[in-house]
Protein backbone atom coordinates (compact mmCIF):
# COMPACT_ATOMS: atom_id res chain seq x y z
CA UNK A 1 0.00 0.00 0.00
CA UNK A 2 1.31 3.36 -1.05
CA UNK A 3 0.50 6.57 0.98
CA UNK A 4 0.37 9.62 -0.41
CA UNK A 5 0.38 13.20 1.52
CA UNK A 6 -1.51 16.01 -0.92
CA UNK A 7 -2.17 19.59 0.08
CA UNK A 8 -5.31 20.43 -1.88
CA UNK A 9 -6.00 23.86 -0.68
CA UNK A 10 -3.31 26.16 0.58
CA UNK A 11 -5.02 29.40 2.50
CA UNK A 12 -2.76 32.57 3.28
CA UNK A 13 -4.79 34.12 5.54
CA UNK A 14 -3.26 37.68 7.40
CA UNK A 15 -1.50 37.96 10.54
CA UNK A 16 1.31 35.70 9.86
CA UNK A 17 2.23 35.83 13.67
CA UNK A 18 -1.30 34.74 14.94
CA UNK A 19 -1.16 32.13 12.72
CA UNK A 20 1.68 30.11 12.08
CA UNK A 21 3.51 31.46 15.67
CA UNK A 22 6.16 33.34 13.70
CA UNK A 23 6.78 35.72 11.24
CA UNK A 24 5.26 38.96 10.81
CA UNK A 25 1.65 40.31 12.32
CA UNK A 26 0.41 41.12 8.56
CA UNK A 27 2.35 38.80 6.79
CA UNK A 28 0.59 36.21 4.96
CA UNK A 29 -0.22 33.15 7.02
CA UNK A 30 0.01 29.87 5.41
CA UNK A 31 -2.38 26.59 6.21
CA UNK A 32 -2.39 23.50 4.10
CA UNK A 33 -5.92 21.21 3.65
CA UNK A 34 -3.57 17.83 4.56
CA UNK A 35 -5.49 14.99 2.49
CA UNK A 36 -4.38 11.41 2.24
CA UNK A 37 -4.19 9.66 -0.90
CA UNK A 38 -4.01 5.47 -0.45
CA UNK A 39 -3.17 3.21 -3.00
CA UNK A 40 -5.32 0.51 -1.83
CA UNK A 41 -5.04 -2.82 -3.63
CA UNK A 42 -8.03 -2.34 -5.07
CA UNK A 43 -9.02 1.00 -5.22
CA UNK A 44 -7.74 4.45 -4.56
CA UNK A 45 -9.34 6.18 -1.02
CA UNK A 46 -8.94 9.61 -0.48
CA UNK A 47 -9.24 10.51 3.47
CA UNK A 48 -11.04 14.54 3.10
CA UNK A 49 -10.49 16.21 -0.38
CA UNK A 50 -9.86 19.80 0.60
CA UNK A 51 -11.08 22.03 -2.06
CA UNK A 52 -12.57 21.20 -5.50
CA UNK A 53 -11.87 22.60 -9.32
CA UNK A 54 -15.53 23.67 -8.73
CA UNK A 55 -14.49 25.52 -5.87
CA UNK A 56 -11.56 26.89 -8.03
CA UNK A 57 -13.61 28.05 -11.14
CA UNK A 58 -16.29 29.43 -8.82
CA UNK A 59 -14.95 31.15 -5.78
CA UNK A 60 -18.09 32.68 -4.28
CA UNK A 61 -19.55 29.76 -3.66
CA UNK A 62 -17.19 29.18 -0.65
CA UNK A 63 -18.64 32.46 0.56
CA UNK A 64 -17.56 36.02 0.79
CA UNK A 65 -16.44 35.57 4.33
CA UNK A 66 -14.41 32.30 3.70
CA UNK A 67 -12.73 34.32 1.21
CA UNK A 68 -12.42 37.53 2.50
CA UNK A 69 -10.79 35.68 6.05
CA UNK A 70 -8.99 32.29 5.05
CA UNK A 71 -7.50 33.52 1.34
CA UNK A 72 -7.95 30.65 -0.46
CA UNK A 73 -4.91 30.24 -3.68
CA UNK A 74 -7.05 27.98 -5.46
CA UNK A 75 -5.06 26.49 -7.95
CA UNK A 76 -6.24 23.81 -10.07
CA UNK A 77 -2.83 22.30 -9.76
CA UNK A 78 -3.50 21.78 -5.84
CA UNK A 79 -7.03 20.11 -6.42
CA UNK A 80 -6.55 16.24 -5.61
CA UNK A 81 -8.41 15.66 -9.04
CA UNK A 82 -5.14 17.10 -10.79
CA UNK A 83 -2.68 15.51 -8.14
CA UNK A 84 -4.25 12.28 -8.53
CA UNK A 85 -3.69 12.76 -12.91
CA UNK A 86 -0.46 14.07 -11.94
CA UNK A 87 0.63 10.91 -9.95
CA UNK A 88 -0.02 9.02 -13.13
CA UNK A 89 -3.11 7.43 -11.43
CA UNK A 90 -6.91 7.62 -12.06
CA UNK A 91 -9.29 9.65 -10.67
CA UNK A 92 -12.11 6.84 -11.68
CA UNK A 93 -10.31 4.64 -9.02
CA UNK A 94 -11.11 6.60 -6.18
CA UNK A 95 -13.88 4.48 -4.85
CA UNK A 96 -13.72 5.82 -1.52
CA UNK A 97 -13.82 9.03 -0.02
CA UNK A 98 -13.42 9.42 4.21
CA UNK A 99 -14.00 12.82 5.43
CA UNK A 100 -13.02 14.09 9.08
CA UNK A 101 -16.00 16.10 8.43
CA UNK A 102 -17.87 18.02 6.06
CA UNK A 103 -16.68 21.66 6.21
CA UNK A 104 -16.41 23.48 3.08
CA UNK A 105 -12.90 23.19 3.21
CA UNK A 106 -12.69 19.44 3.68
CA UNK A 107 -15.41 18.46 1.47
CA UNK A 108 -14.79 20.44 -1.73
CA UNK A 109 -13.33 17.89 -3.66
CA UNK A 110 -16.60 15.54 -3.29
CA UNK A 111 -18.09 16.26 -7.13
CA UNK A 112 -14.99 15.80 -8.98
CA UNK A 113 -15.16 11.65 -7.45
CA UNK A 114 -18.66 11.04 -8.14
CA UNK A 115 -18.25 7.46 -8.55
CA UNK A 116 -16.73 6.83 -4.78
CA UNK A 117 -18.65 6.67 -2.14
CA UNK A 118 -18.39 8.97 0.66
CA UNK A 119 -18.47 7.58 4.68
CA UNK A 120 -19.54 9.36 6.74
CA UNK A 121 -19.62 9.31 10.51
CA UNK A 122 -23.73 9.41 11.07
CA UNK A 123 -24.08 12.68 13.49
CA UNK A 124 -21.56 14.23 11.08
CA UNK A 125 -23.98 13.60 8.13
CA UNK A 126 -27.15 14.60 9.66
CA UNK A 127 -25.71 17.91 10.53
CA UNK A 128 -24.58 18.72 7.10
CA UNK A 129 -27.44 17.80 5.57
CA UNK A 130 -30.20 19.32 8.14
CA UNK A 131 -27.74 22.15 8.82
CA UNK A 132 -30.08 23.19 11.80
CA UNK A 133 -28.35 25.71 13.14
CA UNK A 134 -26.99 29.09 11.45
CA UNK A 135 -23.40 28.20 11.83
CA UNK A 136 -23.71 25.45 9.91
CA UNK A 137 -25.71 26.95 7.72
CA UNK A 138 -22.44 28.78 7.21
CA UNK A 139 -19.83 26.08 7.43
CA UNK A 140 -21.50 23.09 5.40
CA UNK A 141 -22.27 23.85 1.61
CA UNK A 142 -24.93 21.92 -0.11
CA UNK A 143 -23.89 22.59 -3.47
CA UNK A 144 -20.34 20.90 -3.00
CA UNK A 145 -22.65 17.52 -2.65
CA UNK A 146 -25.46 18.87 -5.11
CA UNK A 147 -23.92 15.64 -7.59
CA UNK A 148 -25.73 13.11 -5.17
CA UNK A 149 -22.91 11.33 -3.25
CA UNK A 150 -23.06 7.82 -3.03
CA UNK A 151 -22.69 8.25 1.30
CA UNK A 152 -21.95 5.16 3.52
CA UNK A 153 -22.88 6.77 6.95
CA UNK A 154 -21.60 4.76 9.83
CA UNK A 155 -22.53 4.95 13.74
CA UNK A 156 -19.92 3.44 16.49
CA UNK A 157 -20.92 -0.18 18.03
CA UNK A 158 -18.45 -1.17 20.49
CA UNK A 159 -15.33 -1.45 18.65
CA UNK A 160 -11.81 0.18 20.25
CA UNK A 161 -8.83 1.19 18.90
CA UNK A 162 -6.20 2.18 21.29
CA UNK A 163 -8.95 3.45 24.03
CA UNK A 164 -11.09 5.02 21.64
CA UNK A 165 -14.39 4.56 20.27
CA UNK A 166 -13.83 3.52 16.77
CA UNK A 167 -15.64 2.01 13.35
CA UNK A 168 -14.25 0.44 10.22
CA UNK A 169 -15.07 2.70 7.62
CA UNK A 170 -14.43 0.24 4.24
CA UNK A 171 -15.42 -3.46 6.01
CA UNK A 172 -16.06 -4.82 2.72
CA UNK A 173 -12.21 -4.11 1.46
CA UNK A 174 -8.95 -5.57 2.85
CA UNK A 175 -7.76 -2.02 4.08
CA UNK A 176 -8.03 -1.48 7.24
CA UNK A 177 -9.10 2.12 7.41
CA UNK A 178 -11.02 3.09 10.83
CA UNK A 179 -13.21 6.67 11.95
CA UNK A 180 -12.32 7.50 15.37
CA UNK A 181 -15.02 10.16 17.07
CA UNK A 182 -13.24 13.28 17.91
CA UNK A 183 -16.55 15.41 18.16
CA UNK A 184 -16.63 19.70 19.19
CA UNK A 185 -15.20 21.35 16.12
CA UNK A 186 -18.54 19.88 14.47
CA UNK A 187 -21.19 17.38 15.80
CA UNK A 188 -19.92 14.19 14.27
CA UNK A 189 -16.14 15.02 13.20
CA UNK A 190 -13.98 12.10 13.88
CA UNK A 191 -10.36 10.98 13.11
CA UNK A 192 -9.15 9.27 10.51
CA UNK A 193 -6.82 5.74 11.29
CA UNK A 194 -5.28 3.92 8.66
CA UNK A 195 -2.88 0.89 9.42
CA UNK A 196 0.26 0.55 7.76
CA UNK A 197 2.66 -2.05 8.08
CA UNK A 198 4.82 0.30 10.14
CA UNK A 199 2.42 1.51 11.94
CA UNK A 200 -0.71 3.73 12.35
CA UNK A 201 -1.25 7.14 10.34
CA UNK A 202 -3.92 9.00 12.19
CA UNK A 203 -5.81 12.15 10.32
CA UNK A 204 -6.54 14.21 13.27
CA UNK A 205 -8.95 16.65 10.88
CA UNK A 206 -9.41 19.96 13.16
CA UNK A 207 -9.72 18.12 16.04
CA UNK A 208 -6.07 20.62 16.44
CA UNK A 209 -5.05 23.03 14.34
CA UNK A 210 -1.37 23.71 15.35
CA UNK A 211 1.33 20.96 16.29
CA UNK A 212 2.08 22.80 19.36
CA UNK A 213 -0.99 21.53 20.71
CA UNK A 214 -0.26 18.01 21.44
CA UNK A 215 2.43 18.98 22.99
CA UNK A 216 2.85 17.99 26.88
CA UNK A 217 3.11 21.55 27.77
CA UNK A 218 0.19 22.52 24.96
CA UNK A 219 0.63 25.79 22.86
CA UNK A 220 -1.08 27.34 20.11
CA UNK A 221 -0.33 31.02 18.10
CA UNK A 222 -3.73 33.27 19.51
CA UNK A 223 -5.04 33.72 16.49
CA UNK A 224 -5.80 29.92 15.98
CA UNK A 225 -6.58 29.65 19.53
CA UNK A 226 -9.48 32.59 18.77
CA UNK A 227 -10.79 30.94 15.21
CA UNK A 228 -10.95 27.14 16.91
CA UNK A 229 -13.37 28.58 19.64
CA UNK A 230 -15.37 30.88 16.81
CA UNK A 231 -15.80 27.49 14.90
CA UNK A 232 -16.68 24.89 17.41
CA UNK A 233 -19.93 23.22 18.11
CA UNK A 234 -19.00 22.06 21.68
CA UNK A 235 -15.94 23.59 23.45
CA UNK A 236 -15.61 20.98 26.63
CA UNK A 237 -15.56 18.14 23.89
CA UNK A 238 -13.11 19.49 21.47
CA UNK A 239 -10.80 20.33 24.46
CA UNK A 240 -11.21 16.48 26.15
CA UNK A 241 -9.87 15.15 22.73
CA UNK A 242 -7.28 17.00 22.24
CA UNK A 243 -6.09 16.18 25.88
CA UNK A 244 -6.94 12.38 24.85
CA UNK A 245 -5.25 12.83 22.04
CA UNK A 246 -2.11 14.11 23.66
CA UNK A 247 -2.37 11.23 26.08
CA UNK A 248 -2.34 8.83 23.04
CA UNK A 249 0.99 10.79 21.31
CA UNK A 250 2.39 9.89 25.02
CA UNK A 251 1.29 6.47 25.26
CA UNK A 252 1.27 5.17 21.60
CA UNK A 253 3.55 7.39 20.03
CA UNK A 254 5.72 4.72 18.72
CA UNK A 255 3.01 3.07 16.51
CA UNK A 256 0.82 6.11 15.55
CA UNK A 257 1.69 8.95 13.55
CA UNK A 258 -0.54 11.96 14.34
CA UNK A 259 -0.76 14.79 12.20
CA UNK A 260 -4.51 17.52 11.50
CA UNK A 261 -5.57 18.92 8.70
CA UNK A 262 -4.32 22.36 8.34
CA UNK A 263 -0.68 22.48 9.85
CA UNK A 264 1.95 23.06 7.07
CA UNK A 265 5.06 22.07 9.12
CA UNK A 266 3.32 18.68 9.59
CA UNK A 267 2.70 18.15 6.10
CA UNK A 268 6.10 19.12 4.97
CA UNK A 269 7.38 16.36 7.29
CA UNK A 270 4.95 13.31 6.01
CA UNK A 271 4.55 14.95 2.15
CA UNK A 272 6.84 12.94 0.25
CA UNK A 273 4.97 9.50 -0.98
CA UNK A 274 6.05 6.42 1.34
CA UNK A 275 5.61 2.83 0.81
CA UNK A 276 4.10 0.56 3.21
CA UNK A 277 3.39 -2.67 3.49
CA UNK A 278 -0.11 -3.59 4.56
CA UNK A 279 -0.18 -5.06 7.82
CA UNK A 280 -2.20 -8.39 8.95
CA UNK A 281 -5.65 -8.36 9.70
Amino acid sequence: MKVHHLNCGSMCPLGRRLINGEGGWLAPGHMCCHCLLIEGRNSLILVDTGLGTADVANPSRLGAAFNAVVRPRLLMDETALHQIRALGLDPNDVQHIVPTHLDLDHAGGLGDFPQAQVHVHAPELKAALERPTLHEKSRYIPAQWAHGPQWASHSVQGEKWLGFDAVRALPDTDEEVLLVPLAGHTRGHVGVAVRTGSGWLLHCGDAYFFRGELEADPHCPVGLRIFQSLVQMNGPQRLDNQRRLRELKRDHGREVTLFCAHDPVELQALEQPFSTAMAAA
